[in-house]
């Protein structure tokens, strides 16, 4: 008997109660994040800034940012709550097999009879998107609240409801298109290998990961923003010194207009590690910061690709596939799994006590997965604190990289100017920042640059 078998045999015990116990951890869940809410919020009452920032923020600027903080606190806590109960809802209901089944007829209903009756990936298929579009239209009201009412009343949102509108309805149909086919190849990954799909589902991960760091950059945002290569002018010339002085491989400098949407400011590279990259600023940043300044953070970011940063990133996650995928093995094929969520593999034609229930020739691997998410929960907060540690030290890193170029003054008053226009949040619990965040605060990154305010010194 091999070690799947022995987990098989454990966990097809028909006394299991999987619904609970994916309930009791959703719930669990919810606590421990509100917990951590709850002592952010504790913070953001603090009447006084970090000291490294006392001379460089004014009180009105501090007091705004405090509010905007505790008001995204308290919306966040309001989205969890909507979400947990959603969960609770979809289990108590049986959602799931509903939704199945509604995706069985509409798989009926669009698709060849002779593909269609034998094929539990397309019906797979039919069922995410009726459960994608039921999560886009149950997202509306919060989405909505979170651009048109909180970033409105702070000054951020530029979205106009025509162009809020018309970005979901691109994400909807790029979900589609590309998720579809993407996810084809997962389902047919199992169908053809059953028990033996570990290295094949890691090397398809693997390569979707890549494909998706060339395309979209190139052909996916350019469908949200408009990309417009940087003017000759000074700005320019001291990113392509910056480049050619620490042998960056610069392809390409452009401004997108993230002001449509945002008065938010931002900046990135992209391209794979031993690739050519394009470099993008954001027009806020690009209107609001001076040269030295977006080319100190510029410099940082270069940190990122001088330290090898996404290539470890690049092979973090593919070792994090391969443990959750070995894990799947053990509720690939569980019984017990499916048929307390509803689902009853076999020959159809038996009779079932509630309409809710389905019977399905073969197994809906999908929704197993989906369940076996659930069930990983407490491994994946535990892992977002670890992500969440190694980002916070490569950007610590990149920011020494940026200071061994010279840059650490433009630096410390790009991420300061930042903070500012951003009202990024001043004073931060640590257990919540440890979890949430991936990039270290602000006084934390200005203590480790050395930073002396200039307004002190005076």
């Amino acid at each position: 008997m091999t070690v799947f078998d022995q987990v098989q045999g454990l966990l097809d015990k028909p006394d299991i109660p999987f619904k609970s116990i994916i309930a009791g951890i959703s719930i669990g869940k919810f606590v421990f994040e509100t917990y951590l809410t709850y002592r952010q919020y504790k913070v953001l009452s603090k009447k006084t800034l970090p000291k490294v920032l006392e001379n460089e923020i004014d009180d009105e600027t501090f007091l705004k940012s405090e509010e905007y903080s505790r008001a995204k606190a308290k919306f966040s806590v309001v989205v969890d709550v909507y979400e947990l109960v959603q969960k609770l809802v979809f289990i108590k209901i049986d959602a799931f097999p509903r939704l199945w089944k509604f995706g069985v007829q509409l798989a009926n209903f669009i698709l060849p009879a002779k593909f269609h009756a034998v094929s539990t990936v397309a019906q797979s298929l039919c069922f995410l998107s009726v459960l994608s579009n039921l999560s886009t239209i149950l997202d509306i009201p919060t989405s909505y609240y979170q651009h048109f009412v909180l970033e409105e009343k702070f000054g951020f949102n530029k979205l106009t409801v025509k162009l809020w509108i018309t970005d979901m309805v691109k994400s909807v149909a790029l979900s589609h298109a590309l998720g579809g086919p993407i996810l084809y190849g997962f389902l047919k990954i199992f169908e053809k290998f059953e028990t033996n799909f570990l290295w094949y589902i890691c090397l398809f991960t693997f390569a979707v990961q890549v494909l998706a760091m060339v395309l979209v950059p190139m052909y996916i945002m350019p469908l949200f923003n408009k990309f417009t290569p940087l003017e000759d002018g000074e700005l320019k010339t001291s990113i392509e010194n910056l480049a050619k002085s620490v042998g960056f491989p610069l392809d390409q400098i452009f401004v997108i207009d993230g002001s449509k949407r945002s008065s938010h400011s931002n900046a990135y590279f992209t391209g794979l590690p031993f690739t050519s990259k394009r470099i993008v600023l954001f027009d806020t940043l690009v209107n609001e910061s001076s040269v030295q300044e977006i080319t100190a953070v510029l410099a940082h970011e270069i940190g990122h690709w001088q330290k090898n940063h996404i290539l470890n990133m690049i092979l973090f996650s593919q070792v994090h596939v391969f443990v959750i995928f070995s894990l799947f093995i053990g509720v690939y094929r569980n019984l017990s799994l499916y048929n307390d969520f509803g689902f009853f593999i076999g020959a159809p034609g038996s009779v079932l006590s509630s309409s809710s229930k389905v019977f399905t020739p073969e197994w809906p691997i999908i929704v197993g997965f989906m369940l076996f998410s659930d069930l990983l929960t407490p491994m994946e907060c535990f892992m977002q604190f670890v992500m969440s540690l190694v980002s916070r030290l490569h950007e610590f890193q990149a920011d020494a990289y940026a200071r061994g170029l010279g840059f650490s003054k433009q630096l410390c008053q790009a991420l300061i100017n930042l903070q500012i226009k951003n009202l990024s949040t001043m004073n931060v619990d640590p257990l919540y920042s440890s979890y949430h965040y991936s990039h270290p605060t602000l006084p934390e990154r200005l203590t480790n640059l050395g930073y002396v305010s200039e307004k002190k010194k005076r």
